[in-house]
């Protein structure tokens, strides 16, 4: 079972009356390649979960176990995109918090207050930033794991356009495998422009 002490924020809220708490977090922040990808998640007040924990915690498995029980459980799941080329032009940290903001307004219902891991937002619904959140509420972790579970599901697609990279498994991320390659074929489309290491060498050429 999911560790209690995931739930404190949100029982806290429900006792003060508020109804519709949404978990709002994102996946892709590091990587060289791909879009960053958040989810803004709203679970039944009461719901309890066997998977549900930090995404980083779990194996890709328990992250697809615990979508299920996710989707089961959620009166509304927001999902928001930003792309390669929104990074590149206006930072990582910009494009997160878009990604973030167009999740909450893909919820179908309007949520009451808003706990968000790591990324103070300017937004007209009350809300708490809450450091390593993704360990600390279940809302939160729910949504890191729509997040890295779509993302990580893109990134395979990704895989089978440009196959010479491996991105199903490294997700974009920079490991040697991915390194090698770059060095080797160049930068794909979905390379970010703005990341080193692929930043100085596009000055080389």
């Amino acid at each position: 079972m999911t560790d209690s002490s995931l739930y404190l924020y949100e029982n806290e809220l429900y006792q003060q009356g508020v109804k519709h708490i949404a978990g709002v977090d994102e996946a892709g922040r590091g990587p060289l390649a791909g879009p960053v990808v958040a989810a803004a998640v709203i679970l039944k007040p009461g719901a309890t979960f066997k998977y549900v924990d930090d995404s980083k915690k779990l194996t890709e498995k328990q992250r697809e176990k615990a979508l299920i029980e996710i989707k089961e459980n959620a009166l509304a799941i927001g999902i928001g995109i930003s792309s390669v080329e929104e990074i590149d032009r206006i930072n990582i940290y910009r494009a997160s918090r878009e990604a973030m903001h167009s999740a909450i307004n893909q919820l179908k219902i309007r949520p009451d207050y808003l706990l968000v891991d790591a990324m103070p937002m300017e937004i007209d619904i009350p809300m708490q930033s809450i450091i390593k959140g993704d360990a600390k509420s279940v809302s939160i972790a729910a949504a890191s794991i729509v997040a890295k579970t779509t993302r990580d599901a893109y990134m395979t697609e990704m895989d089978k356009l440009f196959p010479q990279y491996q991105f199903k498994k490294h997700k974009g991320y920079g490991t040697k495998i991915h390194l090698d390659a770059i060095k080797q074929y160049g930068i794909s489309p979905i390379h970010r422009k703005t990341y080193e290491p692929i930043k100085s060498m596009l000055k080389k050429k």
